[in-house]
């Protein structure tokens, strides 16, 4: 697999990484111990060195399984892992106060059994706590060589820019994907100004560009799937025209819906290293698989004139959520 630099900060990662939530979070219940680590080490072996995970996936155990996996080889992987919630806890608000900073990495640390953290996200900026502050703790864990970069997620401009005066950030990290295109109105191109990398999580949409979901299907009781307006079977059916394309253009390409996806995405900036998350090994070989796809400039046209005659239905988040995105 090739690698990629995240913007201008020489932090050199895997074109392809490994998200890891899904492993314990957010997709119904947890793998066990014994196969997250099987897949995690399958994901290295495959070319993977970029694994992500954080302090909300299950307040520790997800960072606990991601350290043991990668022990024997930490030293040729780079670990993304994030602060910014009330004690760890997504559904209890943010937290990014440089005293909780502290303490998350220092649980991070243990948790990952790892003496440096490469690369550290504010998982959801805190409006409560200036930006100059948050960027000003992480740029003293870096001196203290606890955390080698920084990082964003789910930022807005505003937040950006604030955050990289005070300390550049390396990498931003939210949802992009053809599901989802938002970030090319105003991200992509402050990210390119800026010289920040930029890591897509939900790549294949949430599952759906992977072209196994439609108005039928029933997601475990656990699925965050489940209150996602853009998930309602009655959105699902109405969205069905995209998985019909990338289904059409996969199959002229002797690919999977979602090795298009990937691919896709892959082609639209140089800086992109997309984390798409899985538990099964199976799915994990398909997804790498789309490193060897390179569209053709004329098949990307198309696909892109036939994105932009598509109207996605329904909101990504619930109102609730979708209030902690940006600024």
């Amino acid at each position: 697999m090739k690698t990629r630099i995240l913007g201008k900060s020489g932090l050199e990662v895997s074109e392809l990484g490994l998200g890891c939530m899904g492993l314990t979070f957010g997709y119904g219940p947890a793998t066990s111990e014994k196969d997250a680590i099987g897949l995690i080490q399958k994901a290295y072996d495959l070319g993977v060195t970029f694994f992500d995970t954080a302090e909300a996936y299950s307040q520790g155990l997800n960072e606990q399984f991601l350290g043991k996996a990668v022990k024997s080889f930490r030293n040729e992987v780079v670990i993304a892992t994030k602060f910014g919630f009330l004690e760890g806890d997504a559904s209890k608000g943010v937290d990014s106060r440089p005293e909780r900073i502290r303490q998350v990495v220092e649980n991070s640390l243990k948790y990952l059994d790892t003496d440096v953290i490469d690369l550290l996200y504010q998982h959801r900026v805190d409006p409560n706590v200036p930006m100059e502050d948050v960027a000003g703790t992480v740029k003293d864990l870096i001196e203290e060589g606890k955390v080698k970069h920084f990082g964003m997620s789910e930022a807005g401009v505003e937040s950006i820019r604030k955050a990289h005066a005070v300390l550049p950030v390396t990498a931003l990290q939210s949802e992009y994907s053809m599901f989802w295109r938002e970030p090319e109105n105003e991200i992509l191109p402050l990210l390119e100004e800026l010289g920040i990398g930029f890591v897509p999580f939900s790549p294949l949409g949430k599952g759906f560009l992977t072209g196994t979901i439609n108005s039928e299907t029933k997601f475990d009781d656990n699925d965050f799937r489940n209150i996602v307006p853009s998930f309602s079977e009655e959105n699902r059916k109405a969205n069905q025209e995209l998985v019909d394309l990338v289904k059409a253009i996969a199959i002229e390409n002797n690919a999977t819906p979602a090795q298009i996806a990937l691919s896709w995405l892959l082609a639209q900036k140089p800086y992109i290293a997309p984390i798409p998350g899985t538990t099964k090994i199976h799915r994990l070989e398909e997804n790498v698989g789309a490193v060897d796809i390179t569209l053709s400039q004329e098949e990307l046209s198309r696909i892109n004139t036939s994105l932009e005659a598509i109207k996605i239905v329904g909101e990504r988040y619930p109102a609730a959520l979708q209030a902690r995105v940006g600024k």
